[in-house]
């Protein structure tokens, strides 16, 4: 286990190093003056734009200028915006936010999910289980601000259920109902995929045994087959924590949250490059560190995976 930690960690360097540096290209290479926002619709003046572009290292090329970028990043320091703001206290004070919002969802997705799936997974055909399929199609075919905007309508303006928009620091119950708009999408991808695996699973040799050494139902589905099966789900489930601080930016927007999809939202439209790239840098590492969690956690779930 611990040879196998060492050789994951190592193998994160090179990928984080790889997508940074992708990520730094792509925002400081775009075409036009990226100090155009600062002065209107006036020109900026040739001895602002000078110190800008020293302040920047724009004078040096690509690779120089991500090496200085990466040393203060390994330092702790995400860089400043133009107006000279830190961009590390703009992501701490948006960030949680933004991890609150995200936890809600993957545990709505999960719980729903996962439940829904190992219900028609086990009773095969049926009412229920074409209920859930239509269901989950529905909300795949569904695009996530058109079930934002619905909720938000009916629960919030019509039926005064929930708050249209939500506190500057939410709690956990204001973002039920974002969470559930943000998960929605994946809940349906995990219930499918675990009935998928459960009706699989439940036919698997180990499964006979359980249930022909005569153990009761609800240790032979919650020990035997749950923990075999969701085995994809956790993979799933571990890629779209990432996926979904980044791609929060429609939820946050519909509901007045201020997180980090936002703050990326008014980056772009504001030319911050630094700060898009900052809080992109942190996604990144979120995303590493959450799959290197899912991988060793396989061996808990499935005593049959050795690493060595």
């Amino acid at each position: 286990m611990g040879r196998y930690v060492i050789r994951r960690l190592l193998q994160l360097i090179p990928v984080f190093l790889g997508t940074t540096f992708l990520i730094y290209v792509l925002v400081w290479t775009l075409p036009g003056d990226p100090f155009a926002s600062m002065c209107g619709e006036r020109r900026c003046p040739d001895a602002f734009v000078a110190v800008m572009t020293e302040k920047f290292n724009l004078n040096d090329n690509i690779f120089i200028q991500y090496i200085k970028y990466l040393g203060g990043l390994l330092q702790g320091d995400f860089g400043e915006t133009f107006n000279g703001t830190s961009v590390g206290e703009l992501i701490s004070l948006r960030y949680p936010v933004s991890v609150k919002l995200a936890l809600v969802a993957v545990l709505i997705e999960a719980v729903i999910g996962v439940i829904a799936g190992v219900l028609t997974g086990l009773r095969g055909r049926g009412f229920l289980d074409n209920l859930v399929l239509v269901s989950t199609l529905f909300l795949i075919s569904l695009p996530t601000f058109v079930t934002g905007f619905v909720l938000q309508q009916v629960l919030g303006f019509q039926l005064e259920i929930i708050p249209t928009v939500v506190s500057e620091d939410p709690t956990f119950a204001e973002l039920l109902v974002p969470g559930f708009v943000l998960g929605s999408l994946s809940m349906a991808y995990v219930t499918r995929l675990t009935r998928t695996s459960i009706a699989e699973n439940k036919r698997a040799d180990y499964v006979r045994t359980a249930v022909a050494k005569g153990l009761p139902q609800s240790r032979v589905v919650g020990v035997h087959l749950l923990r075999n099966s969701v085995i994809p789900v956790i993979t799933f489930l571990g890629t779209d924590l990432g996926s979904l601080m980044g791609g929060a930016i429609v939820t946050e927007g519909i509901f007045g949250i201020r997180g980090i999809g936002g703050l990326v939202y008014e980056s772009i439209l504001q030319k911050e490059g630094i700060t898009v790239t900052g809080v992109v840098v942190l996604l990144v590492i979120v995303f590493l560190i959450v799959n290197l969690f899912v991988d060793l956690l396989y061996a808990v779930l499935d005593p049959r995976i050795r690493y060595d």
